[in-house]
């Protein structure tokens, strides 16, 4: 594969739709090919599995039926999405990948790291991001921030402790990956974030010679 994979990461609240937007208009200005998407989602398929995983009456839901939802949802999106797009030599921004389902089931839900990858080795295909960004919120400023919306979906309306528990998950899992994960402070101005986020691109692009 050819192109170029960057995916954005953070707890709710953090500004992840805001700062692909502005990421779009970046590399759509400089004449790349890019298509931006979401997990669980991204097309019709994988958006019908979404409406299951945070619909608030699936208040049963097991931590494992969610973490193989969560899975079907990214086979359909890798296979129809992601690496078609990447063959072709274009650049693919997802809000979310894998990183998600490591931290909320792996860590936040207890059913381990390992249990997470070996569910999803067969749903990403050996796909994995160029480049992560984690939009770093605090637990508390990410849930102020959630006051304002409207209504809250089955996975937003966890606890504080899930929510800890994600916070706490994300900064393992940058620790371990810091080559990959770029942590960017969320409590920042969208500009400001966008700049470094941009910084951190062009200096990987040129390492590739893109």
């Amino acid at each position: 594969m050819s192109g170029f994979f960057i995916s954005i990461e953070g707890t709710d609240g953090s500004g992840k739709t805001t700062q692909i937007e502005m990421l779009e208009h970046y590399f759509k200005d400089r004449g790349f090919y890019v298509v931006c998407t979401r997990e669980p989602g991204g097309n019709r398929i994988s958006e019908k599995i979404r409406e299951i995983i945070i619909d608030k009456e699936n208040v049963g839901m097991t931590a494992v039926t969610e973490a193989l939802l969560y899975a079907a949802a990214r086979a359909q999106h890798v296979y129809s999405d992601i690496k078609p797009v990447l063959n072709d030599g274009g650049i693919v921004i997802s809000d979310r990948f894998l990183d998600s389902s490591l931290v909320y089931q792996g860590y936040a839900r207890g059913l381990g790291v390992k249990t997470i990858k070996d569910i999803n080795k067969y749903a990403v295909a050996d796909v994995e991001p160029d480049l992560t960004f984690f939009l770093r919120l605090t637990p508390a400023d990410s849930l102020a921030r959630k006051k304002n919306q409207k209504e809250l979906d089955r996975m937003e309306s966890e606890g504080e402790k899930f929510h800890r528990l994600v916070y706490d998950g994300y900064m393992r899992l940058c620790k371990i990956n810091k080559e990959r994960i770029k942590v960017i402070d969320a409590s920042k101005s969208a500009d400001k974030i966008h700049s470094e986020i941009v910084a951190c691109i062009e200096k990987l692009l040129k390492e590739k010679g893109i």
